[in-house]
């Protein structure tokens, strides 16, 4: 095999969950780009003008399949529909989540003693019910044909805590409380275990399992005071490309990636290394 046809995915079946989404759609124009079939679990469906729009010359490697990754009976169905397409899927990219939104509720960012259990529930049963649902059924078929690769996409305030001052230029201008809330942290950080748990569950049926651990992203969508003081704590001195995510997760959907399975793969820019 050529060196380079480790890399390759071309003709593999990847599913994406929040491939629609900011980061979900890097991940669907990089498999896309290099010759995979992308199918996005998305809870609304979309036209093929629509994708087209969103993923120009790539209509024809992706579709939306409808599908609410809390909801079981939704996911089987939408892998049942994909695989009458395309066949059962060579890779899964667990990539769907929520946040507390800085400049939604309050309540989302209150401090943890009055932090409300609703906000909790609408998090853990997205970004770690989700992941398990998904693995559940599409991994199953994976481990029944022998192959595959689920990725997780987690962050890094799943290996450490939200540093809270960050955050304290928002009570100083604002005047009222804000707290990065606990419930993002917890769901990402229950997804390294999940990971190492199905990584070993799976190893012996060809199924892979494994975390990527990123940091901060340029979106535009951040305060320059917390972008200044955030990038005082990261070695690089600057946040990621968008386009710096898409190609590893090519590398943990391809044969390049053969030998690994439980690992977490971080990109922080030396977040948490200091």
């Amino acid at each position: 095999m050529n060196m380079t046809d480790f890399f390759s995915v071309t003709d593999k079946v990847a599913v994406v969950t929040g491939g629609l989404g900011q980061l979900g759609s890097q991940f669907t124009k990089q498999l896309a780009g290099a010759g995979a079939k992308v199918a996005i679990f998305a809870r609304r469906e979309r036209s093929e003008a629509e994708i087209e729009e969103q993923f120009p010359g790539l209509s024809g490697l992706v579709r939306v399949f409808k599908a609410d990754v809390r909801d079981k009976d939704s996911i089987e169905a939408a892998t049942a529909e994909l695989e009458k397409v395309w066949g059962v899927p060579h890779i899964l990219i667990n990539n769907a989540g929520i946040d507390s939104k800085p400049d939604g509720d309050a309540d989302q960012n209150a401090p943890f003693e009055v932090y409300p259990k609703k906000y909790w529930d609408d998090v853990i049963e997205t970004n770690l019910t989700g992941c398990m649902l998904m693995s559940q059924v599409v991994g199953a078929k994976m481990a029944d044909a022998g192959r595959g690769s689920i990725i997780m996409v987690g962050s890094m305030y799943g290996m450490v805590s939200p540093n809270q001052s960050l955050y304290a230029y928002r009570e100083e201008r604002d005047g009222k409380p804000f707290v990065k809330a606990i419930s993002y942290a917890a769901s990402k950080s229950g997804l390294l275990n999940m990971t190492r748990y199905l990584a070993t569950y799976w190893a012996k049926k060809g199924v892979r399992v494994n975390l990527v651990t990123f940091g901060g992203v340029k979106t535009g969508s951040f305060d320059k005071e917390f972008i200044d003081a955030f990038l005082e704590r990261v070695p690089m001195g600057r946040q990621a490309e968008l386009e710096e995510f898409g190609p590893i997760v090519q590398f943990l959907g391809s044969d390049a990636s053969s030998y690994m399975t439980g690992a977490n793969l971080v990109l922080d820019g030396g977040f948490t290394a200091w």
